[in-house]
């Protein structure tokens, strides 16, 4: 074996754990749209990645290569890859497929994460394990030392492809390009293994389509989608006399331009906690997860300190969906909620939550009683926590159940709860937006008791 064939069959493992790697974030990104990314999710995805890559790699040991030819099996691997790449990941053929999983009545995000696993996340892995096992028994040929340096080039590729996604390509290009650039470098893989002319044929069959679908002109035009980054998927559409802006399949906010109203809960916010702040001095408040910025968004007198993890939010929120600018005294910082709240030395006389997007797509860490008490004590004294939590208004569902033990487990007294709406208590309802509201006043923890009711003392 020549040093320049050994460099060529080294790049093309490399390129493989690239590949692999980047392809299985991408669709993590991309689920996340629709299932959530619970524990749950993550692992059937990547259960289902290993486990047919598992099964190419016993493919590849024992394939017959002098049969077939290694550089045919090798280009035709990549050029399927390529093709599952844009099946797997691309938005507009996903969102097509929960739509139809939503017709045939499966609703469940394990139950529609589990069957897309299988027919999208099968034969692309399984081509990575047969290429990795392909290419080290070329190299073990020539090299019965060759292991180490397989071992170490697929796991180098894994790495960079691993750090350039998720700190690269997904936050600065967009996750829809990101998907083109794996489809790309598959292709290169493609033509390295076989330098044949017929390959420029199949670029252009595949590239051409996951151009046209993951374009920002395309996804803009079908989804109205503005952005499409490593943390969120942003869009805003019209409605007549407002406007809604959309996270991640999700409709965050609402906003009713003429006559100053948004969500339901929201407004209950602003009218009970906002905009009746009394006028004796500036207040201070903390909003957790920014959404449209309509909380407050007419109180120009308060101190407001918005944080959310997406840095565009702010940007498309004036531009694309209040249509004007935030007044000076508010203030928006980048950072993850849970961290913010550790390293600021600020309490606050206000501080609403409101990152819980539906009961699909819980942060699970920050419905802890560890992240509640950084809440409890970033508040000042006399202040108000209100929280906008997605349950059930009448204990339906262990989830509502286990996340009122953990709230009260914290915020021991001095709290309401408040169901947004219509509930009616005595049949199953969908979960509902619900006010945990908690006072940060004195109490001593006393009981009445029949042997000890002094309510005359405490009352007048």
């Amino acid at each position: 074996m020549t040093s320049k064939l050994r460099r060529w069959l080294l790049f093309l493992i490399f390129l493989n754990g690239y590949v692999s790697l980047s392809l299985e974030l991408v669709v993590l990104r991309q689920l996340g749209f629709f299932v959530g990314s619970s524990a749950v999710i993550t692992s059937i995805i990547m259960g289902t990645f290993l486990g047919f890559m598992s099964l190419g790699y016993f493919k590849g040991a024992g394939i017959r290569v002098k049969k077939m030819g290694a550089k045919s099996i090798l280009g035709g691997s990549f050029v399927i890859i390529a093709a599952m790449g844009v099946l797997a990941g691309s938005f507009t053929l996903i969102s097509t497929y929960f739509s139809v999983m939503y017709a045939m009545g499966i609703q469940s995000g394990v139950a529609q994460t589990f069957v897309y696993s299988l027919i999208f996340l099968s034969g692309g892995p399984f081509l990575f394990g047969v290429n990795t096992a392909l290419l080290s028994r070329y190299l073990n040929k020539f090299n019965i030392n060759s292991t180490g340096s397989v071992m170490a080039w697929d796991t180098i590729g894994s790495v960079m492809g691993s750090l350039a996604t998720t700190l690269l390509l997904m936050p600065f290009i967009g996750v829809n390009y990101t998907i083109l650039m794996i489809t790309t470098l598959a292709l290169v893989g493609a033509y390295v293994a076989r330098p044949v002319w017929h390959m420029a044929i199949w670029a252009a069959v595949i590239l051409i389509p996951a151009y046209m679908i993951n374009s920002n002109a395309f996804l803009l035009r079908r989804s109205g989608i503005l952005v499409n980054n490593a943390n969120s998927t942003i869009s805003v559409t019209d409605f007549g006399p407002g406007k809604i802006l959309y996270m991640n399949g999700l409709p965050m906010s609402v906003h009713y331009k003429h006559v100053d109203a948004s969500a339901e809960y929201i407004n209950y916010i602003n009218h009970n906690f906002i905009y009746n702040i009394p006028t004796d001095r500036v207040y201070d408040i903390l909003i957790l997860g920014a959404g449209g910025f309509t909380v407050g968004l007419n109180d120009e007198r308060n101190n407001y300190t918005f944080v959310d993890i997406e840095r565009t939010l702010k940007d498309i929120s004036e531009k694309y969906f209040l249509g004007q600018k935030l007044t000076p005294n508010k203030k928006f910082v980048v950072q993850d909620a849970s961290q913010f709240l550790k390293n600021t030395p600020e309490k606050y006389d206000l501080i609403m939550l409101d990152v819980y997007s539906n009961s699909y797509q819980v942060p699970e860490d920050l419905i802890t009683a560890e992240f509640l008490q950084r809440i409890k004590s970033r508040v000042k004294d006399g202040g108000i926590v209100v929280m906008n939590m997605v349950t059930s208004p009448h204990f339906a569902d262990t989830y509502t159940q286990v996340f009122d033990n953990t709230f009260h487990a914290v915020f021991t007294s001095n709290t309401a709860r408040q169901t947004i709406g219509y509930a009616d208590p005595w049949r199953q309802t969908d979960p509902s937006n619900i006010m945990y509201i908690w006072y940060n006043r004195p109490n001593d923890g006393r009981i009445y008791t029949i042997n000890k009711t002094p309510v005359i003392y405490d009352r007048y």
